[in-house]
């Protein structure tokens, strides 16, 4: 490696990455043939769209170099290995540098997203939310949906959304051992049933706000309902929160899982980790015990494979299911023995239980002490 090449190419910074492509460990090669500089940069993949960008910026960097007159730049692409490297020093560098918000940076954030309406990502937020809440958790819920809020009516919360000292307190509500702590637009606008015609940097500001100025106070987990797609308000978030992981929803139809898949190219784009994914209305169990795929079978596999991940969970179809949205009552927590006993609800409980013992435990670095010292002095007595 030539060290003057190498130290103008610390100019040369990766646009989506933040952070020059030297540390990124992307150049491979910096040589010289006599007036011409020779240089290898490795791209996260090889039709990468900014590499043309990067080329422009390589050479006239490398230019510079006295008795330099010819730049050429190659390009190839990085190993599986590297490519993990080069996401968690992109993700570091994002955590150091993100804009400071009210959650705490211990707390799990799961961001529920689809890549279309219409599959259930909204009713799973809800069913997730209380379910995970009536473990002993304390659980925020987000409705990051800021077109098609649904959240007040599905968790049966409403009113307007107060504060005090410039910050905006959420409606909170307790569910079992647990509490729920819910921020939506729902809670701003006059009428719900107005349509909300903002655009898409403005809609990034508002997710923005409900982080930065909203007083979470102590979340283990925070849910954020994701719009469907992959706009302004899915790249703000992950700009924001750092720390926020992916929860894919689909239907087990071929054309659901193609579409989802472009979300979780998203997510792996902005180097956010995919926890799984959860196959909604995956078949409609009969009152004998029989399974039903209604609309086909497959889906969420075909997804996780595709997607690198694994898949977490499959939610039958239950009717009950949109009663309990319209009174605000999720099925898991359902007062109806009926209802809290179908296929659905225990799917969905199931669901909750291994999130939060297996896929995303709480964090709980920063008590750990406490929790040290409480065990000790149990075995003291």
């Amino acid at each position: 490696m030539d060290e003057m090449i190498i130290s103008v190419l610390r100019g040369v910074i990766d646009p989506e990455l933040k952070d020059n492509i030297v540390d990124l460990g992307m150049v491979k090669a910096a040589s010289r043939d006599g007036n011409t500089a020779h240089v290898t940069v490795a791209l996260t993949t090889a039709g990468c769209p900014l590499r043309h960008q990067i080329k422009s910026d390589v050479a006239r960097k490398v230019a510079t170099l006295e008795g330099i007159d010819d730049v050429v730049v190659t390009f190839g692409e990085l190993t599986a290995e590297e490519k993990r490297t080069l996401m968690d020093t992109a993700r570091k560098n994002a955590r150091d540098n993100a804009t400071p918000i009210a959650v705490d940076p211990t707390t799990r954030v799961i961001a529920v997203a689809s890549g279309k309406g219409g599959v259930g990502k909204s009713s799973l937020t809800a069913n997730l939310a209380a379910a995970i809440a009536n473990e002993g958790f304390s659980v925020g819920v987000l409705d990051a949906d800021i077109w098609g809020f649904s959240q007040p009516t599905m968790l049966g919360v409403n009113g307007r959304l107060g504060g005090e000292d410039g910050k905006i307190t959420p409606h909170e509500k307790n569910v079992g051992k647990g509490k729920l702590k819910v921020v939506s637009m729902g809670f701003l606008v006059d009428d719900d049933q107005s349509a909300l015609m903002w655009r898409g940097l403005i809609l990034a500001k508002a997710v923005e706000q409900f982080l930065t100025d909203v007083a979470w106070g102590d979340l283990d987990y925070l849910l954020v309902d994701m719009p469907p797609g992959t706009g302004d308000i899915q790249m703000a978030l992950a700009r924001l929160v750092p720390q926020s992981e992916m929860l894919v929803v689909t239907t087990p139809a071929r054309g659901a899982q193609k579409v989802a898949a472009r979300v979780g190219d998203m997510a792996q784009r902005s180097f956010m980790p995919i926890i799984g994914v959860v196959e909604n209305m995956s078949y409609f169990s009969a009152p004998d015990g029989t399974q039903h795929a209604i609309f086909g079978e497959g889906g969420g596999a075909r997804l996780a494979k595709r997607l690198a991940t694994q898949l977490i969970g499959q939610i039958p179809i239950e009717p009950e299911i949109t009663g309990a949205n319209s009174e605000g009552i999720p099925i898991v927590i359902s007062e109806s023995k009926v209802v809290r006993d179908s296929p659905a609800a225990v799917a969905l409980r199931e669901l909750a239980h291994k999130i939060v013992t297996d896929i995303c435990p709480p964090v709980e670095l920063a008590t750990c002490t406490a929790h040290m010292a409480e065990l000790i002095a149990n075995i003291d007595k």
